[in-house]
C-alpha cells in the first residue's frame, strides 16, 4: 500500500471536510420528554452493549479497502494493485506468505495507521477492544488476499492487525477523552479534534448521529500530558570507527501522555488500556524525508492493582506495545507483548517516583537508513526491555530517564543469518517557571549493532541535545495524591 501520508489523511477525513459543520438533526436536544426517552433508547450504551453493531463495521471496512484499492490502481497502476478474482482465489488456495520489500515507513507506520483506522470503525460502533482487534486483523487479511497481485505479506499482518489495534485503542481513548471533557453535547471543535485523532470515530459519529453519540466512559483516569517544542543542536554520529559531527539543527515537536496512572484508589483497571502511555515526536528535517522521529504506545491488556504500605501503589500485568523509532541513521519498530509493572512511590513529602519496568517478546524490523548496495532492514522475532522513570520534585521540576533495548533475531526472519541489537536512552529535566509553562533540556542517545553474513558488521551511535519549552497538563507533573 504505497499511499502517501497526506493522501491517506485526505481519504480518511474527506467525508468530514465535505460535510463541514452540518451535524445530523438528531443531535439537537429533544423538547418532549417522551421523545427524549425514545431517543435515548437508540443510543449506544457502553456498559450494557445495547445498540452496538457488528454489522456496520463489517460493511465499512470492506468499503474502505475497496476505496483504497481504487485509489492505488489509479495512482500506482495495476502492476501491484491490479488484483483480480483469479489472483485473489490463487492467494486463498496457495497461502504462500512472504516478507515484502516495501519501504520501512510504509510497513511500520502506514500499515499500523491503516490498521488503527479499521480498528476504529469497529470500536466506535460500541465493540470492545478484543472484537475490534479481530475486525482489524480480518480487514488486513482481506487486503493481503484481494488488495494486491503479489504474494501476501507476513510482516503486514503483524503491523496492520496487531500494531494497528494497539495504536487504534490509544487514539480511541484520547479522542473519547476529548469528547468526554465537553460534557453531554461536545461542541464543534471537540468533535473536530476527536475526528483528527481518530477519523473513523469522527465518521461514525457524524453519519449515525444519535446511535453512536454516547461517549465512551473513561471512569476518570488520573492523567498527565505534556506538549514540547524544542530545538536540537548538531548530532554526534559514530559509524563503526568514524566519528563526526553532523550539522542537523532541527525543530522538534513532541507530545506525551500517561493515562490511568496508579495511585488513585477510586480508579480500577478492568478493561484493556485502562492504563497506557503514548509518545509522538516529529522534526523539521531538511536533510531526510523522515519527519517522524518516534511514535510509541504501550497499554495494559490485563492487570491487577497492588499496594505496599501507604506510599507505594502500582499495577502489574500483561502489556501490549507498538514502537517506531527512527533517528537520523537507523530505525527500529516492533509489536510486542510484555510482562511488567507501572507504579508510583512517594519517597518524601513532596518527592514522588513514577515508573514502568517491562520485558517481553514480539516481532519487528530494524536496519540502517538505506545506502546503495546495502539492505535497508530485516524482520525477525524480537526480545525487548524498557525501564522508564520519572522523579517529581513537588510543583517545581521533574527528571525523566528512559532506557529501551531491542534484539531482532533471525528467528522467523526474512534473513535468518542477521541480527540487530538497538539501544535507545534519553534523559531530561523540566523546570516549571510559571503556571503550566516550563523549560527543559533533553539528551537522546541511540546505538545499533548489526551482524550479517553478507554484509560487514555495523556499530552506529547518534546523540543529540535539545532545549525545550513545555506546556504541562497540571502543575504537579502528574503526581497522584498528596503528601503535604
Amino acid at each position: 500500500m504505497r499511499l502517501s501520508q497526506n493522501v491517506r489523511w485526505l481519504i480518511l477525513t474527506g467525508s468530514l471536510a465535505i460535510a463541514g459543520p452540518i451535524w445530523p438533526a438528531g443531535w439537537a436536544a429533544e423538547s418532549d420528554p417522551a421523545d427524549v426517552a425514545a431517543t435515548r433508547k437508540r443510543f449506544l450504551d457502553w456498559d450494557t452493549g445495547a445498540n452496538q453493531s457488528y454489522v456496520i463495521p463489517a460493511v465499512e471496512i470492506p468499503a474502505f479497502l475497496a476505496t483504497l484499492s481504487l485509489y492505488d490502481r489509479s495512482v500506482y497502476g495495476n502492476d501491484v494493485y491490479g488484483a483480480t478474482t483469479r489472483s485473489t482465489w490463487d492467494h486463498f488456495q496457495r497461502q504462500s506468505w512472504e516478507y515484502d520489500e516495501d519501504p520501512f515507513n510504509v510497513n511500520q507506520f502506514s500499515h499500523p495507521y491503516l490498521g488503527a483506522t479499521m480498528f476504529g470503525f469497529a470500536r466506535s460502533t460500541g465493540l470492545g477492544f478484543w472484537p475490534s482487534l479481530v475486525y482489524s486483523n480480518v480487514g488486513s487479511y482481506v487486503w493481503e488476499m484481494a488488495g494486491e497481485k503479489g504474494p501476501p505479506s507476513i510482516n503486514d499482518m503483524a503491523s496492520t492487525g496487531q500494531a494497528g489495534s494497539l495504536l487504534g485503542e490509544t487514539l480511541f481513548r484520547m479522542a473519547s477523552r476529548v469528547l468526554e471533557d465537553g460534557g453531554s453535547q461536545p461542541g464543534f471543535w471537540r468533535e473536530a479534534s476527536a475526528a483528527v485523532l481518530m477519523p473513523s470515530l469522527g465518521f461514525n459519529r457524524l453519519v449515525y448521529g444519535d446511535r453512536f453519540k454516547t461517549v465512551f466512559p473513561s471512569h476518570n483516569p488520573p492523567t498527565f500530558w505534556q506538549l514540547r517544542l524544542g530545538a536540537s543542536g548538531d548530532a554526534k554520529v559514530s559509524d563503526n570507527s568514524a566519528v563526526s559531527t553532523v550539522k542537523r539543527q532541527e525543530v522538534i515537536l513532541d507530545f506525551a501522555m500517561a493515562y490511568g496512572l496508579p495511585g488513585e484508589p477510586r480508579y480500577t483497571y478492568d478493561r484493556p488500556f485502562d492504563y497506557f502511555h503514548f509518545e509522538f515526536a516529529a522534526m523539521s528535517s531538511a536533510h531526510t524525508h523522515n519527519w517522524l522521529e518516534n511514535i510509541l504506545c504501550r497499554g495494559l491488556l490485563w492487570g491487577k492493582e497492588y499496594e505496599v504500605g501507604d506510599n507505594y501503589a502500582g499495577v502489574f500485568g500483561v502489556y501490549g506495545s507498538y514502537d517506531f523509532i527512527s533517528p537520523q541513521i537507523f530505525r527500529v519498530s516492533t509489536t510486542a507483548a510484555s510482562i511488567g509493572t507501572t507504579a508510583q512511590w512517594w519517597l518524601a513529602r513532596k518527592v514522588a517516583l513514577q515508573g514502568s519496568v517491562l520485558g517481553g517478546v514480539g516481532f519487528g524490523g530494524a536496519g540502517t537508513n538505506p545506502f546503495k548496495g546495502e539492505r535497508d532492514y530485516h524482520y525477525g522475532a524480537s526480545l525487548q526491555e524498557l525501564v522508564a522513570l520519572r522523579l517529581i520534585f513537588g510543583e517545581r521540576a521533574m527528571l525523566d530517564l528512559t532506557a529501551r533495548e531491542y534484539y531482532i533475531s533471525g528467528t522467523g526472519s526474512d534473513d535468518h543469518r542477521g541480527t540487530e541489537t538497538i539501544f535507545r536512552g534519553n534523559g531530561g529535566i523540566t523546570v516549571r517557571v510559571y503556571g503550566r509553562n516550563a523549560l527543559g533540556i533533553q539528551y537522546v542517545a541511540s546505538h545499533r549493532d548489526s551482524h550479517y553474513n553478507a554484509l560487514p558488521s555495523r556499530h552506529q551511535t547518534v546523540g543529540t541535545i535539545s532545549l525545550t519549552y513545555t506546556y504541562l497538563s497540571d502543575t504537579h507533573f502528574g503526581a497522584i495524591g498528596s503528601h503535604d
